[in-house]
């Protein structure tokens, strides 16, 4: 497989692969020329998670800080601007938000967002003690917030069953589900040698964990009409060695998101790639990728997704690097017309 990226203005066009990626920096990329590297170092600074244990040939393109693309953005206008106007605006009053892994990291920072701006919030995680730190930290910036904290596995279907019939219980709605639980464990074994229970446990909670609240969840949001964000991982679309079931379950939440779109489309549904964090579950990998993003980058992205001003990108990859106004004004007609940000197979072509 050969990915083939071009480069448009500030943004590269992976057309083999049919993803479209974006850099927000001050540096036209078009004035730049592109690299081929098929080294197992593609930034000359960080080893690669995309190395050459396999046969992609991967185009870069070079930043000021020789960092990979898609790691070292600064995507001010959404998480400053637009998150400010849902805050004074209180712009999600009356709507109901239910984020998973809510205990720390990304879901408590998201619960915190939406908190703000104004919605009433179910927070769930496995851990009381964890997810009560959490609701006091939203309590403390949001007194008048409204939050249901629910302990729950993921994996637990009769429990998640249960969250739901509590949120409906206490608010009679839902409008927007953040599944962001899930699990990546330490990248050490190549393919085969980890211990099965242990590699189908990141399937577990990865992919069953979000279909048993997306499963629950679709009924009600098809009456609110509202927003399914699921948390993947710009790893669903690499290789990146010893972690086969970290990338593998994360490219099969871009398919849940596909087909709550294709199935259920009264719901919008995006499978978001955070950014790169050091979160815990990140620092547990033992990743050599540079993790620069703040918390607060993947919660105002999630807000401005379920805003609708981006229902174009329902049932797509969306990654919260991107500068989503600059996706709008210059390939949102492209993305459309073409279906990108979607899985799809790559026939190579005679040229």
């Amino acid at each position: 497989m050969h990915v083939r990226a071009f480069a448009i203005g500030r943004c590269i066009l992976a057309v083999g692969c049919r993803i479209f990626i974006y850099r927000s920096t001050p540096t036209p990329l078009s004035c730049q020329p592109a690299i081929k590297s098929s080294s197992t170092n593609l930034t000359g600074q960080f080893p690669s998670a995309a190395s050459a244990h396999d046969s992609t040939t991967f185009y870069l393109f070079p930043s000021r800080t020789n960092m990979l693309i898609g790691i070292d953005e600064v995507l001010t206008n959404i998480s400053w601007r637009h998150e400010h106007i849902h805050f004074e605006g209180q712009t999600y009053k009356g709507k109901v938000v239910l984020v998973t892994g809510a205990s720390r990291g990304i879901g408590q920072e998201t619960a915190l967002e939406y908190a703000r701006a104004g919605a009433s919030l179910v927070i769930v995680s496995r851990e009381q003690a964890t997810l009560n730190a959490t609701k006091e930290i939203i309590l403390k910036a949001v007194p008048d917030a409204q939050v249901v904290a629910f302990t729950a596995d993921v994996r637990d279907t009769k429990r998640v069953a249960e969250a739901l019939d509590v949120t409906i219980e206490k608010f009679g709605r839902l409008d927007v589900l953040v599944a962001n639980a899930g699990v990546a464990g330490r990248f050490a074994n190549v393919f085969g040698s980890k211990d099965p229970d242990e590699w189908w446990s990141v399937m577990e909670v990865n992919i069953r964990g979000v279909y048993n609240f997306v499963h629950f969840s679709l009924p009600h949001l098809r009456v609110s009409k509202g927003y399914a964000v699921l948390i993947s991982s710009a790893a669903a679309f690499l290789r990146i060695p010893m972690a086969s079931d970290y990338c593998m379950s994360k490219q099969a939440l871009g398919r849940i998101a596909e087909y709550i779109k294709l199935e259920v489309p009264e719901v919008k549904s995006f499978a978001l790639h955070p950014g790169s964090i050091a979160t815990e579950t990140g620092r547990g990998t033992g990743s050599q990728f540079p993790m620069i993003d703040s918390l607060q980058l993947p919660a105002a992205t999630c807000l401005y997704l379920t805003s609708g001003k981006t229902d174009y990108l329902d049932g797509r990859f969306v990654s919260a690097n991107w500068d989503l106004s600059e996706v709008e004004k210059d390939w949102k007609e492209k993305i459309v017309s073409q279906n990108g940000l979607v899985s799809k197979l790559h026939i190579p072509r005679n040229q």
